[in-house]
């Protein structure tokens, strides 16, 4: 259990909900406190968790966390932290969620000493099956590195990685539900092509890709070798995974996740 007492986000959207719910799940009894500019997502925050202490101000909410939390847009970055210059002390652990935004950029606008840990969640966190990494700024310390691996471990799996690695991690398990979202409607898509019903073909897909995916997880086999167990010779899979390669399937997902990469690198100023 987390030995934490306060935690304070900056921005209430789908990711802090995700992790909210998790820390009410795990029955922390850490006191939580958001805050959210739009009026609308307060009054939603504050019907899904009603123990949850919301606010307007980003400073005030700073002040009460002993963990604070920026779950705000890369854009917004520069506003919301000249607003947390003075309510970030160094006895705080700030916690990074903003994609690109390197903690050497964020440590440069807070409190001499400040202790800074980037995290870069991904979207299935909202259901408990999240993939988050997280890494270390220069004056964060083993422990305060524990500590998230440990909050982010409930909204999933979590785990530790060099900074440098941050936009890699981005494009790949941070955009990466984008790209499975995709494959799986065009998967749908060719059975409806085939001649199955819409509904049936997205209900075989959804759980194609689940069961594989959970193959992969729980055998813990290469890709490679459960793809030759279903690749007969000159069987239904070899003609699709032939067509596959003929359309460059794998230099594409390649391509897309280096283009998300160097986009967030771009973000980063870098």
């Amino acid at each position: 259990m987390l030995n934490v007492r306060t935690i304070a986000f900056i921005g209430g959207g789908n990711m802090a909900e995700a992790i909210i719910n998790g820390l009410q799940l795990d029955a922390s009894g850490i006191d939580i406190c958001v805050a959210e500019i739009s009026a609308e997502r307060r009054s939603q925050i504050a019907q899904r968790f009603p123990g949850v202490q919301i606010v307007e101000d980003a400073a005030e909410a700073a002040g009460k966390g002993d963990i604070v939390i920026l779950a705000v847009k890369p854009q917004q970055a520069a506003g919301v932290l000249d607003q947390l210059e003075r309510a970030i002390t160094p006895d705080k652990l700030v916690i990074s969620i903003m994609a690109g935004i390197p903690s050497a950029k964020i440590e440069l606008n807070l409190a001499t000493g400040c202790r800074v840990v980037r995290a870069m969640p991904n979207t299935p966190a909202l259901i408990g099956a999240g993939a988050t990494a997280v890494s270390c700024g220069h004056k964060a310390t083993a422990a305060d590195l524990d500590v998230a691996l440990q909050l982010f471990s409930l909204t999933g799996s979590a785990i530790s990685v060099d900074e440098k690695q941050m936009d890699a991690v981005t494009a790949l398990s941070g955009s990466g539900p984008g790209y499975v979202f995709t494959f799986i409607e065009a998967l749908a898509d060719a059975g409806v092509k085939c001649g199955l019903p819409r509904d049936v073909a997205a209900q075989l897909a959804t759980q194609t890709v689940l069961g594989a995916a959970r193959m992969v997880a729980e055998t813990g086999e290469h890709p490679a070798v459960l793809k030759e167990r279903v690749t007969s010779p000159g069987g239904t899979t070899i003609a699709g995974l032939h067509a596959l390669e003929i359309g460059c399937f794998r230099g594409t997902i390649m391509n897309g996740v280096e283009a998300a990469c160097n986009r967030s690198r771009e973000l980063a100023g870098k």
